[in-house]
């Protein structure tokens, strides 16, 4: 099937490529040689695996969440759930934003 695109001609087929020799098994398909095959790499006892910082860092987390949940402080969740009921409980904006901005440093590192 052909189609013309803003009247621009359709293109035409390509020609079946000429026979030739076979390619040697030594020729990349870029056309550069092959190196070859100094040594098999096995892993021996002496191997090592250095982790960075960050990487150590999520293995640790994947580990606490493997783990489940941290356990939940009941007493304290009823006592802010009482605090909130009774219309006690008090907001400290200064806290909120000491922590908020806590955070943002430990974030940004």
């Amino acid at each position: 099937m052909t189609s013309k695109i803003d009247g621009a001609p359709a293109p035409r087929p390509a020609a079946a490529p000429a026979a030739s020799a076979p390619v040697p098994a030594a020729i990349e398909r870029s056309g550069g040689p092959r190196a070859p095959v100094v040594a098999e790499v096995q892993a021996t006892a002496t191997d090592n695996v250095r982790l960075t910082g960050e990487a150590e860092a999520l293995r640790v987390v994947q580990q606490q969440a493997k783990a489940g949940p941290p356990p939940m402080d009941m007493a304290k969740i009823e006592a802010l759930r009482a605090a909130l009921a009774a219309g006690t409980y008090r907001v400290d904006p200064m806290d909120i934003a000491r922590r908020l901005d806590a955070l943002e440093r430990q974030l940004s590192i």
